[in-house]
Formats: C-alpha cells, sequence, structure tokens
C-alpha cells in the first residue's frame, strides 16, 4: 500500500510539475509574443478597403471597381437569420467559448503532423485574427500567433463587435467580401431582405468560396445549403416547418455575366478612367462614390434599342457557323462534365446565350445550356442557320452534335438560332439644355469589345453631316426657299487633275429643281454640293468648327458636303444641340458628385446656365434649321419618326457613307438629343439596302419611344430677326427676295466654272468617288 501511495504522490507530482512547467512555457511565449502582436485598437472602428462604385442620377449602382466589393454594415443591420446561419455551421458556441475551442485546436494541431485528415474548427474568433492580420501558413508558429491574437481580441473586443467584422471582411467569391455584398452578387437583393434559404446558401461560402459557388458550382451548393438548414434546425435557430420551406425554395441566383441591373459598362469605365487620373491607386481602396448624370431608365433603353438593333441587322447575314465543336462523350456523367467545361469558355451574352447541340438534323435542334436547361428549334427558329443544317453544308458551319451554337428567346417565347454579331454599333443621349449625358452605349457587348465607339470611333458622318452645310449657306443669303437645281454635275480630268468625277445621288434620279428645304428633307447629294460650292469650302470649313468639330479633320474639298469627314458619335450629338438649345455650344459632362465613404463630398458640378458667352450660331440660324430638320422627320428620308412617335416636335437626320459603311441617325427632341451609329470597326460594306434610315434609325426611335413619355410637345418659337411669309421662314432681311433666289438653275450638264477649286487633288480622287451615298 506504502509502494502505491509512493507511486501515486510520485506520479501527482511529476504530473504538477508537467502542468506547471506548460505553464510557465505558455507564460514564456505570451511574455515575449504578445507585445508583438498586431495593434488591434483600430478595429474597434473596423473600415475595410472600399472599391469605387458608380451610380446614376437616381442612385442606382451602375458600376463597382477594385480588388474588393464590399458593403459595410452593421451588426444590427445584419438579419438574424443571416448571422444564425453562420453561426450555425462557423461557430455554434461562439456566444459562450472565449475564442478558443480547443478540441478544434488540438484537431488542427494532429491534421499539421499528418496524422489524420485535416478538419477545420477554427472559430470566428480565430477566423478573424487569421484573415485580418496573419498569414494562412500551416506552422505551429502561426497557429501559437492566432491563438494569442484570438484572446487579445476576445479581450478587447465585445462579441458583436468581434461578429461584426468576419460578417463584413470575410471573402464569398465573386469579388464579395462580406455577407451584404454577397447578397448582392449573388442574389441581386439588399441582406435585409433574404430568405432563410438565401442565407444557408450565403453561409457556405466562407468554408470554400469556389468549391460552394452557386453561380459556378449549383450542385455542391445545394448540397452544403441543405446541411446548413439541418443544422439550423439542430441548433434551434429555425423551426421544422421553416427548415422543410427553406429546403423547397427555388432561388433565383444571378448570372455570372449580371453584375448590375442597368447596363451601363462602357460609362462605368469611363468614370474608372477619369478617376484613376484623379486619385491614382487610391481610386480603388478610398471608397469614393461617384454619382453620374445618366438616368437609369434611359441607359436600359438604350442598352436595349441598340442590341435589338444589332441583332435586327444580323438576321440578315449569312450563318457564320458554330463558335466550336467538341467531341462528346457517351456516359452521362462524361457528358455533363464535357458540356460544363465547353460552355464555360463561351459565356452568355446576355440575351445570345451559348448551347451544345446534342442531336440535329433539317427540321430540328435539340441542344442543352449550361445551367442544364434542354431546348428544341423547329420550324421558323432554324431559318437563320438553314445553310449550315443541309447536307452540302461545309464541315466549318455544318451544325451537327458537339456544335456550340447561340440561340435566343423570340416574342412568341421559342427558340431560335443566332449568332453573335461581327458588326459594332454606339448609342448616346443627352440634355441639349446643359450638357448632361442621359445614356451611353460605347458598343454591342463590353466584353466582347471595350473599345468605345461613342468616344474613340472616328467615322465618316455621311448625309447627317449635311445640316452643318445647310447652316453655313443660311449666313451666305440662302432661305429654305432658294431653289436649287438637282441636276448632274460633271468634273473632267482638266478639273480634278485625275479621272473625272460625276457625283450622283442615293436613288441615282435626278428631280430638277427644288427648294432647299426639300433638298435636305430628301437628302440629295446634287443639290449639297451646289450649297458648298456657292458658300465656299473655306467657308464651310471655318463654320463647322462652331458646333465642335476639328477643321482638320474636314479638308476643304466639295466631297466635305457628303459627309467625307471624320466625326465621333459624341461630336455628332453635341453639334447637333447646337441646333436644339437655340444656338449654344455645350460640352458634354457625366460626373454631378463624388462623395468618400462617409458622405464627405469631394466634388461637385453645377449644370452650366446657357448664356451669350456660349452662344455657337445666331438663335435665327438654329431656328431655321430646326425646321429643315423637323421636315426632314415629317417627310423626308426620317418620316418614320413622327410617324412612330406621334409628335411633332422631333428634328434629325439619316447619313449612309459609302456603300452603307457607316448608318447613323442624328437628332433630337428640344429635351433629349440622340445619336446612333452602326458600322463595323473595320470599315466593310454592311449591303446596299442597308441605310440609316433603315438600320440606325429604328434604334433611336425605340430610345425616344421610351425616354419621351411624359413629356410634353414643346415647339420652340420664331426669335427675333425671323419672319414667315408664305408659310417659310425667312431672315427679316431676306424676306423680300434679297437674299440667294436659285443656284444652278442655269448650269448644264458641267461644273467647269467658278467654285471648282475647292476640289481636292488627284491623290483624293477615290475617295471623291466612293461618296454618292445618302
Amino acid at each position: 500500500m506504502n509502494w502505491f501511495l509512493r507511486i501515486a504522490l510520485w506520479g501527482s507530482g511529476l504530473a504538477l510539475a508537467g502542468v506547471i512547467s506548460v505553464l510557465i512555457v505558455i507564460a514564456l511565449a505570451l511574455a515575449v509574443a504578445f507585445p508583438n502582436l498586431p495593434d488591434i485598437t483600430d478595429l474597434s472602428d473596423y473600415r475595410p478597403k472600399l472599391p469605387l462604385r458608380v451610380f446614376s442620377s437616381e442612385g442606382t449602382l451602375i458600376g463597382e471597381f477594385g480588388e474588393e466589393r464590399r458593403h459595410l454594415t452593421p451588426i444590427k443591420e445584419i438579419p438574424k437569420i443571416m448571422t444564425n446561419a453562420v453561426l450555425a455551421i462557423e461557430d455554434s458556441r461562439f456566444y459562450e467559448h472565449g475564442g478558443v475551442d480547443y478540441k478544434g485546436v488540438l484537431r488542427a494541431a494532429l491534421a499539421n503532423l499528418g496524422r489524420v485528415k485535416s478538419q477545420g474548427a477554427s472559430t470566428i474568433t480565430m477566423q478573424v485574427a487569421r484573415n485580418v492580420y496573419l498569414s494562412s501558413e500551416k506552422t505551429f508558429t502561426r497557429k501559437i500567433y492566432e491563438i494569442l491574437l484570438t484572446f487579445k481580441l476576445e479581450h478587447m473586443l465585445t462579441k458583436d463587435q468581434i461578429l461584426e467584422i468576419y460578417m463584413n471582411q470575410i471573402f464569398l467569391g465573386n469579388r464579395a467580401y462580406g455577407f451584404a455584398a454577397a447578397s448582392e452578387a449573388y442574389f441581386d437583393k439588399p441582406l435585409k431582405d433574404i430568405s432563410i434559404a438565401e442565407a444557408a446558401m450565403l453561409a457556405g461560402l466562407p468554408k470554400a468560396p469556389s468549391a460552394y459557388n452557386p453561380i459556378v458550382n449549383p450542385k455542391r451548393a445545394r448540397v452544403r445549403q441543405l446541411h446548413i438548414i439541418e443544422r439550423m434546425l439542430e441548433n434551434g435557430f429555425i423551426t421544422a416547418e421553416q427548415a422543410a420551406t427553406a429546403k423547397n425554395e427555388e432561388l433565383k441566383v444571378k448570372s455570372s455575366s449580371d453584375n448590375t441591373k442597368v447596363h451601363a459598362e462602357y460609362v462605368a469605365e469611363t468614370v474608372r478612367q477619369l478617376m484613376y487620373a484623379q486619385y491614382g491607386d487610391e481610386t480603388y481602396t478610398r471608397g469614393l462614390n461617384v454619382y453620374t448624370t445618366l438616368r437609369a431608365a434611359d441607359q436600359e433603353v438604350a442598352y436595349k434599342a441598340l442590341r435589338r438593333g444589332i441583332m435586327d441587322f444580323e438576321r440578315r447575314q449569312i450563318y457564320r457557323g458554330p463558335e466550336e465543336f467538341v467531341t462528346l462523350p457517351n456516359t452521362p456523367q462524361e457528358l455533363e462534365d464535357a458540356i460544363d467545361e465547353a460552355l464555360g469558355e463561351h459565356p452568355d451574352n446576355g440575351d445570345v446565350m451559348a448551347a451544345m447541340v446534342l442531336e440535329a438534323d433539317p427540321k430540328r435542334i435539340k441542344a442543352v445550356r449550361l445551367n442544364g436547361e434542354t431546348l428544341e428549334i423547329t420550324g421558323e427558329g432554324l431559318k437563320p442557320a438553314q445553310s449550315g443544317l443541309t447536307d452540302k453544308a461545309q464541315p466549318n458551319i455544318k451544325i451537327r452534335r458537339g456544335a456550340i451554337i447561340r440561340v435566343s428567346k423570340t416574342p412568341k417565347n421559342t427558340w431560335e438560332i443566332t449568332q453573335l454579331p461581327e458588326v459594332e454599333g454606339a448609342f448616346v443621349a443627352l440634355d441639349p439644355r446643359d450638357g448632361s449625358i442621359k445614356a451611353l452605349v460605347g458598343g454591342f457587348d463590353f466584353e466582347k469589345n471595350k473599345f468605345n465607339h461613342v468616344t474613340q470611333a472616328w467615322r465618316q458622318p455621311g448625309s447627317s453631316f449635311k445640316p452643318f452645310i445647310y447652316s453655313a449657306a443660311l449666313e451666305k443669303g440662302f432661305t429654305p426657299a432658294t431653289v436649287i437645281n438637282d441636276a448632274p454635275l460633271f468634273f473632267d480630268a482638266g478639273v480634278t487633275g485625275g479621272q473625272p468625277w460625276e457625283p450622283k445621288n442615293y436613288d441615282g434620279k435626278f428631280e430638277g429643281p427644288m427648294t432647299m428645304r426639300r433638298g435636305l428633307a430628301k437628302s440629295k447629294n446634287m443639290i449639297s454640293i451646289r450649297i458648298l460650292q456657292a458658300v465656299g469650302a473655306q467657308n464651310a470649313q471655318e463654320w463647322i468648327t462652331r458646333f465642335g468639330f476639328d477643321a482638320d479633320k474636314h479638308p476643304a474639298y466639295l466631297t466635305m458636303a457628303l459627309g467625307a469627314g471624320s466625326v465621333t458619335p459624341m461630336q455628332m450629338v453635341s453639334a447637333y444641340s447646337v441646333f436644339a438649345n437655340g444656338g449654344f455650344r455645350i460640352n458634354p459632362w457625366l460626373i454631378s458628385k463624388v462623395t468618400e465613404q462617409k458622405g464627405k463630398v469631394l466634388v461637385e458640378t453645377q449644370a452650366p446656365v446657357l448664356d451669350e458667352s456660349l452662344r455657337a450660331i445666331d438663335a435665327r440660324n438654329a431656328f431655321i434649321m430646326e425646321s429643315l430638320l423637323q421636315e426632314v422627320t415629317r417627310s423626308g428620308t426620317a418620316a418614320s419618326a413622327q410617324a412612330a412617335l406621334k409628335r411633332p416636335d422631333l428634328y434629325g437626320k439619316t447619313g449612309t457613307t459609302n456603300d452603307s459603311m457607316d448608318a447613323w441617325f442624328a437628332g433630337f427632341q428640344p429635351t433629349l438629343a440622340a445619336v446612333t451609329w452602326i458600322g463595323y470597326d473595320t470599315p466593310r460594306k454592311l449591303g446596299d439596302r442597308e441605310t440609316g434610315g433603315g438600320l440606325s434609325l429604328p434604334v433611336w426611335i425605340r430610345f425616344m419611344e421610351n425616354a419621351l413619355k411624359n413629356v410634353p410637345v414643346m415647339e420652340p418659337s420664331a426669335p427675333e430677326g425671323v419672319v414667315n411669309s408664305g408659310g417659310e421662314w425667312f431672315y427679316d432681311e431676306y424676306v423680300k427676295g434679297a437674299g440667294v433666289s436659285s443656284v444652278g438653275l442655269e448650269d448644264k450638264a458641267s461644273a467647269n466654272g467658278a467654285g471648282v477649286q475647292t476640289l481636292p487633288p488627284a491623290d483624293e480622287k477615290k475617295k471623291i468617288l466612293d461618296l454618292f451615298k445618302n
């Protein structure tokens, strides 16, 4: 007995000594390590790096830039179902322990030694310590520092403060940090509105954001979501009835390409560039909020109108074949994996979606989309790609099993085959009274082509440039009643210094004498050339600079009358605004206010006030040009505008360049000016029958149809110095016939007379011969 007692006493002594030794070691570790731990005093007022956010004028988010997408949300504003879902799966005893789950630490230590499979059991406090301050390396040293920092956090912060930091800073995939940002990124809704099912889905992300991403891996995400709902039930956070409802709820997860409600990618990128030029790298970290002049509703209508216009054109093009061919396996699982992998490299482009062909014959295509939806295309839906379904189809366009094609929904809710367009486009609208941009679409799709055609594309304007030549003529004595001969013009080799030039009208017809008003409405090339001859190309070149055009991009040749120079859509909308606002030159502007994350205003822009210092042309010139442009939309090449919109206060001009390489419509209503352009990036023929009136005008009409709802009709009143005589408008000094009454009536079929010195030299000959289109 004594022997047994001695052994027990020795054992107890050794154990006690061991415990004391461990405590001494821990004390020494604390003494050495604790002073070296990071300072956490700032965590009580946690402020992570915040991205640049871009908003419409109404406050709708249209873009976000920065490595981290965050929405800083106080713990009191985070729904209980969200915190409960997180606690259920990550740390159900969070409010009970002192920061460390000792069993979890032991498991992690064993895993680090390779004795058992790793099992993550870090508490929420430990995750905050690791994610905010420490690296993710798996060493004993880091683990010790993590535990010590956890004690420090628990000592200095409340449980709610620690949980708030976690809920706002944890990475959840899709560039989202924190659950508020994740709710927007995955479900397109504020965190306060999420359901139990959605909360459970989000709570599954911290463990492995990629593996449980509901966009990329919906099946794995679903499995984890169901597990978390069970954990919430086990911990008493929800009832059995709530759990059953949550399990059966169908979630609406955003697609990978649907990052914002409003498609304003080109606008957001423009803002990013402007902000970076001002703030440098801080642009992406200091939480700048930029408010633009954009109207969200107008922007979305513009985006859809331009895409529809381009896709309508695409339906008339030859089918170019599938985007790729894949050899598909036969076993179900391998087939599913192959389809997922292949379609993952061909993301949906808005309403132009990718699909894998499973079966194909001339009467039917069976295909599957990345989301698993199986679809059938028959009848009219096959017509756009009929050439790819025939037995004689070339291998590169033959639609067969394994072909990746594009599909879209028709107005009848059926499927049709289509293809991504090669043609590009641009649309921009602004308020001509102050220059504020209301809508801007720089191309068909930003991800497909980031080149902003509104501001960067220099193209020939064709006949849409004629109004500026007519405006110059008004200052030289011309009136809307001036009669000009629509008769052939011929410039022989002796005049051109090269080959003879014989310009023609778009339709090849000559209608003889007509008024200047009628000449613009019918877009007669002969009329424009004769006007420019009379005005003088040098005078016209100087005049157009009043509208913001660059003189060096519009050489002083007669071809200027046919729009042979170079402009951007932004220049055109600014120039037409001069007619719309009574003669004032305005500069387009986009940013109305810039604030910091806490609301401090850094920059605020006030709309400019139009005064005489901004005058570009006389008010009476602008008024008469409005009258001429109104005639174009009433009875001319754009008559479908007034017919469709059923209002008279519409003004504009179509434009089509050589071989229909560029199709334009530029026009306005007194409160809104807008320009549409469609063409190929590398100029080539759109098609013999493709014109500005047929391609670009429908886009403009669809936009204005929505943008002008509830906007009253506004027709300008005649300014001082303008009188109406016999139903026509005149400068008062020309009303009695003192101006130019007629031009070209004495001409025969030659123009070897005055004004021909404005023809370009021989090396410009090819350009001249090309510019005959409307």
